[in-house]
């Protein structure tokens, strides 16, 4: 079976503990004998140099550990819809894997139930996705949708409710009601979410800005949404 790496030691503790198969680890003695969770895996251990595992993973960002764990299992877009009351993310051409690791790690300590990126134009979940979101991508279910637009337009119903985050929108993100089931549309700093998408969505909110900069990072503008809508709810 072809596999994934991961590394750093939080994503590869949270594989050990998520939906993946964990192929084998790789770890120095050094980092071994500092996590006592790797005692009785499963998954073989295997001991090695540092070396050796940042010439496998390209960079020194490792920690002393990575893992081959089986190719993530995305889900399909419909089945997050199929929740009776869902919360969930929805990227437009958010490209940045940094970005996108902190936006999982929010969404899944707010308990999401999930994520959805559009198949192009979009980051995947990569090893540096994993490490950016300590891990979460093992958690939270992500689905790549063909056409995000046409995917929101299947999730009309009621009591769901679809709400774009853009810069000038006239509805400040504190007016809106996410009791209901909800889904926030976030696009990629600077271009933000492409008209088309916008316009298959309910409402459009911002987050009054009080500073000098005129933008949020979108992960921070994802982790302030999220919370509010876990605030609002029962």
């Amino acid at each position: 079976m072809s596999a994934d790496l991961i590394y750093g030691r939080q994503p590869v503790h949270e594989a050990t503990r998520g939906r993946r198969n964990v192929q084998e680890i790789l770890v120095t003695d050094k980092a071994k004998a500092s996590l006592p969770w790797l005692r009785g895996l499963d998954a073989p251990v295997r001991v090695t140099g540092a070396d050796e595992i940042g010439a496998l993973i390209g960079n020194s960002d490792h920690q002393g550990i990575a893992a081959h764990v089986d190719p993530f299992p995305y889900i399909d877009g419909d089945e997050l819809l199929a929740i009776e009351r869902p919360l969930i993310i929805a990227l437009d051409g958010v490209s940045d894997p940094r970005n996108l690791g902190a936006i999982v790690r929010s969404a899944e300590c707010a308990g999401a139930d999930g994520l959805v990126v559009p198949r192009h134009g979009s980051a995947p979940v990569t090893a540096a996705v994993a490490k950016a979101s300590a891990g979460a991508v093992e958690h939270l279910p992500i689905a790549i949708v063909p056409n995000l637009a046409d995917w929101l337009h299947r999730a009309k119903r009621p009591g769901l409710w679809t709400y774009a985050a853009a810069a000038d929108a006239q509805m400040a993100y504190t007016d809106g009601d996410y009791r209901d089931g909800c889904i926030f549309v976030l696009g990629a700093e600077g271009s933000g979410v492409r008209p088309r998408v916008q316009t298959a969505c309910d409402a459009i909110v911002s987050l009054p800005l009080a500073g000098k900069i005129s933008s949020l990072n979108v992960s921070v503008t994802a982790g302030i949404l999220l919370f509010e809508a876990v605030r609002q709810r029962p």
